[in-house]
């Protein structure tokens, strides 16, 4: 562990399984031109054999501590460290096109996730160690336990694909959870047919405020049964039984509207 105690605020839990390590870097395929970022290096484990592969990493890390060393233990004229809060940070300064990776802290993941969507347009794909539960609700179908809030709000915005499963034991210390590979591609801005973004948020997230309600009372300020009707919607059904196409079907009828 080369002394650095993780830190629970930072939700730190440290890759150090080799196999599993190569798995990641095998799916992710960096390119030495590629302009890469990685959140949160930690002790290195994906920033070492990525370096070995580009002429240059940026990475964004938040604790002291581990910036130190990277200060010291790296090759600086290949490595650019962005000091700060990855939910702050303004991935459009490190250029287009941009690729992400990282072992995300499992305690800020959905929030981070949002605001890694808006840089969307920006990005070519993103590679994300995550809680596993975290990325079955990101790849979730309709009308399954997993199917939510995040699953609309992400799968309109990207293709996602579970890549790989990474048990508790891969990590010092062990996580209390198991963790899965996620492989995010943004979908290209002329093939997003949700018209108006904010207001699709709103929908959704009116829809899934009260989960156990069906739509005719979840969205009752927005539309009428005749109106869901209309619109090939069932309104005894609820949120979770809806996908992204008929989110995007009220959205852009609301839209219309307006």
């Amino acid at each position: 562990m080369n002394g650095h105690k993780a830190k629970k605020s930072f939700g730190q839990n440290f890759l150090v399984d080799q196999n599993i390590i190569a798995d990641i870097v095998r799916a992710i395929r960096p390119e030495p031109d590629d302009n890469m970022v990685e959140i949160g290096p930690g002790l290195g484990a994906l920033t070492r054999p990525l370096l070995k592969a580009l002429n240059k990493l940026h990475v964004v890390e938040i604790d002291r501590d581990i910036i130190a060393r990277l200060k010291t233990d790296y090759p600086q004229d290949k490595i650019v460290i962005h000091e700060g809060d990855a939910l702050k940070f303004d991935f459009a300064t490190l250029g287009t096109p941009l690729r992400i990776v990282g072992n995300l802290p499992y305690n800020i993941s959905s929030p981070l996730l949002f605001h890694f969507a808006a840089y969307a347009a920006r990005i070519t794909d993103m590679h994300f160690m995550l809680q596993n539960e975290v990325v079955e609700r990101m790849v979730a179908d309709p009308s399954t336990p997993a199917f939510g809030r995040l699953s609309v709000m992400l799968q309109y915005r990207f293709y996602m694909e579970k890549l790989l499963d990474v048990p508790p034991e891969s990590f010092r210390p062990a996580p209390k959870v198991d963790s899965a590979i996620v492989r995010m591609i943004p979908i290209p801005s002329d093939k997003i047919e949700v018209k108006d973004e904010t207001l699709y948020a709103q929908v959704v997230s009116a829809a899934f405020g009260q989960r156990r309600k069906t739509l005719r009372n979840t969205l009752k300020a927005w539309l009428t049964e005749a109106d869901l009707a209309g619109l090939g919607v069932d309104a005894q059904l609820r949120a979770e039984n809806l996908g992204v196409a008929e989110f995007t079907r009220i959205a852009n009828h609301l839209s219309g509207r307006a």
